[in-house]
This record gives structure tokens, sequence and C-alpha cells, in this order.
């Protein structure tokens, strides 16, 4: 039914063997993203209340 390719699998068995280099990797790439949405007011900058708003446009 379901195959995984030999590509895939190698993936799989990295990350099992570095599960703390991907955490950090995902980690990294969230905390940017978030860093990058408040810089340029984003999507979920425009889903915070106003006096929050203000303080991090203030701050960046």
């Amino acid at each position: 039914m379901f195959t995984i390719k030999l590509e895939e699998w190698n993936l799989l068995k990295w990350i099992s063997k570095n599960k703390k280099i991907f955490l950090f990797l995902i980690f990294a790439v969230i905390v940017i993203a978030g860093v990058l949405d408040i810089k340029y007011e984003g999507l979920f900058f425009q889903l915070l209340p106003t006096s929050i708003q203000t303080f991090l446009a203030d701050l960046f």
C-alpha cells in the first residue's frame, strides 16, 4: 500500500539519530519566523491586542 522511498527512509533515520539538532533547527526557524512577523507586522502580529502591538512596534 504505502511504500517509503529510500531517500525518505534515510532522512527519517537521520532525524531519529540527531533529534536534538533537528529540534533546534525547527525551533530556530520558528523564532526567526516570529521575529520577521513582528518586524513586518504580519498576520500573527495583527492578531495581538493593540497595546502589545504598539510595544512590539517600538521595540523593533
